[in-house]
């Protein structure tokens, strides 16, 4: 579900895993996205601390994470920036069970309303829009409990998926601020 040269689930989970750190890949990601898309500036690096006091306690993120997840903060500002629209949501591969994968997409969504929380809790202006996308992900995140493994569900995951997708990048075009100067690429070390 991603381009050859950025992270993809299963190497994050194993990152993740073999640190020892309680996180879910998609959750993760899910945060950051929610924090891009509710207006946290890329120039910013607060966003490490905040990943820090929500999935290590408030303790130093090992080495490999916190390069996995500055990297991952670095990919969802490029992809979710990018004219393509080439922006998608960190979730296990088609391969994995549905059930893996609705749980997954659960933890996404949640990621994603716990970080743009974090990020608008001082702004309590949201379009119609933006209030209808959070109570939908938020009802989305309790739907994997009820998945069973046939076409239909296969399909509903699918569109609910890619809504969840439309979605995030409508919150950021409502309420992102893309970086000023110069791309994200051109500046992550």
């Amino acid at each position: 579900m991603s381009n050859e040269s950025s992270l993809d689930f299963a190497s994050v989970q194993a990152i993740l895993t073999s640190e020892s750190i309680e996180a879910h890949g998609s959750e993760l990601h899910g945060v950051l996205t929610g924090l891009v898309c509710a207006g946290f500036t890329f120039e910013s690096d607060d966003y490490l601390g905040m990943i820090n006091d929500l999935f290590n306690n408030g303790e130093g993120l090992p080495r490999e994470v916190k390069s996995t997840v500055k990297t991952m903060f670095s990919q969802v500002w490029t992809d979710i920036i990018d004219d393509s629209y080439g922006f998608q949501l960190m979730l296990p591969d088609d391969d994995d069970t549905i059930v893996e994968r609705g749980h997954a997409l659960g933890a996404w969504v949640q990621g994603f309303n716990l970080g743009f929380g974090l990020q608008q809790k001082n702004k309590a202006i949201l379009s119609e829009d933006v209030k209808e996308v959070l109570t939908d992900f938020a009802e989305i995140a309790n739907l994997s409990d009820e998945m069973e493994e046939n076409e239909e569900t296969e399909q509903s995951y699918f569109e609910i998926a890619e809504y969840v997708r439309i979605s995030s990048l409508l919150c950021f075009t409502e309420l992102g601020s893309p970086p000023e100067t110069k791309a994200p690429e051109e500046t992550v070390h």
